[in-house]
């Protein structure tokens, strides 16, 4: 069995993450839980699986000692990955997220209709949250391709790596990736108010540069997608005005609160059945009363105004998470554990 096969056995087997080391071991985490899987792979062969995934200029720096992150494809089964390589105790070790072999459509994923409603907004900012390994860039991804089906739009994704592959339909599509077509996010992004995007996709606003970029172009009439690793829209927009010096977030406020549409909190919730996960989300809406709250620093208020905005489309995590456990798809035990307020949920 090689890399390709053993891709192909996790997608089977309905697994969302591999990870390899070259000291003999190989797990998969399969409906959120991590599990081992016994193997007869030698060191050298496990090590050859992880060479195998990258071209040689990435051998080199791997083996120089660089991390590395990118994409790779299995060649007959098209199956995407997002791959981290590392090295732990001198030897090589790799992360692998599988991605799928297609772009996933909003139906499919069955999230809420207000999600479709953000994607057709004509500019702004729309950001999903959530921890790692909750689904963000296929929430994303699905947005995407809604747009793409339904419009026509200059779409341009700035992303480390390239996740997803679309496929231009009534949009034109321009994918870059960090590293390889431009050196980082805002670089990216300063350049993309130069190449006439309707809609840009950053993957991840990770530092100030970026957060500020990504600001400005949904102020200057673009629709501007991107992921934070926060746990509930409260949190998600104090995160961005902390990024802000002290003395400049009077002014962030002001124009967040101009610019923001909408924030997707979600997390993935095994299924009480054992045989899957299932998307708990929580959704701000960027109505006039939010977009007051934000502009006059009562964040902490956020959370009684997703209550009360059942009509926008909004609900909190708690919300959400109380349906499912009435629907008998999750257990109260496992939605306390996903929960960002757990005892307003008992």
């Amino acid at each position: 069995m090689g890399i390709n096969e053993l891709i192909e056995y996790a997608r089977d087997n309905s697994c969302s993450d591999i990870h390899i080391s070259s000291l003999g071991e190989i797990a998969m985490r399969q409906y959120g839980k991590l599990r081992k899987i016994k193997c007869d792979f030698t060191q050298d062969q496990l090590d050859q699986m992880i060479e195998d995934m990258m071209d040689e200029k990435q051998v080199a720096e791997y083996e120089n000692g660089k991390d590395l992150d990118f994409a790779y494809q299995t060649p007959m089964s098209d199956i995407r990955c997002r791959v981290n390589t590392y090295h732990q105790r001198g030897t090589y070790a790799a992360c692998l997220r599988i991605m799928g072999s297609s772009v996933p459509t909003l139906e499919s994923l069955n999230l809420p209709e207000v999600i479709r409603s953000l994607a057709e907004q004509p500019r702004g900012l729309v950001l999903v949250t959530g921890p790692t390994g909750s689904g963000k860039s296929t929430t994303l991804a699905a947005m995407i391709d809604y747009i793409n089906r339904t419009r026509a739009e200059h779409i341009l994704t700035i992303e480390d790596p390239i996740e997803y592959i679309y496929t231009p339909d009534h949009s034109t599509i321009h994918q870059r990736e960090i590293g390889r077509d431009v050196n980082s996010f805002s670089d990216a992004l300063r350049s993309a108010l130069r190449e006439d995007p309707d809609v840009i996709l950053v993957g991840e606003m990770r530092d100030y540069e970026t957060v500020s970029a990504a600001i400005t172009a949904a102020e200057t009439g673009h629709l501007v997608m991107s992921t934070l690793h926060t746990t509930g829209a409260a949190d998600t927009v104090n995160r961005i005005i902390d990024v802000f010096p002290t003395e400049s977030q009077n002014q962030i406020r002001t124009q967040l609160a101009s610019v923001l549409r909408g924030v997707v909190t979600q997390n993935l919730v095994p299924l009480a059945s054992g045989d899957g996960r299932v998307a708990a989300t929580e959704i701000l809406v960027g109505t006039d009363a939010i977009a007051n709250l934000i502009r006059s620093d009562k964040v902490f208020q956020i959370d009684s105004a997703l209550q009360t905005g059942i009509k926008e489309g909004m609900h909190t995590l708690n919300m959400n998470l109380r349906e499912l456990i009435d629907q008998g798809l999750i257990t109260q035990e496992m939605a306390l554990k996903r929960s960002n307020n757990p005892k307003a949920l008992l």
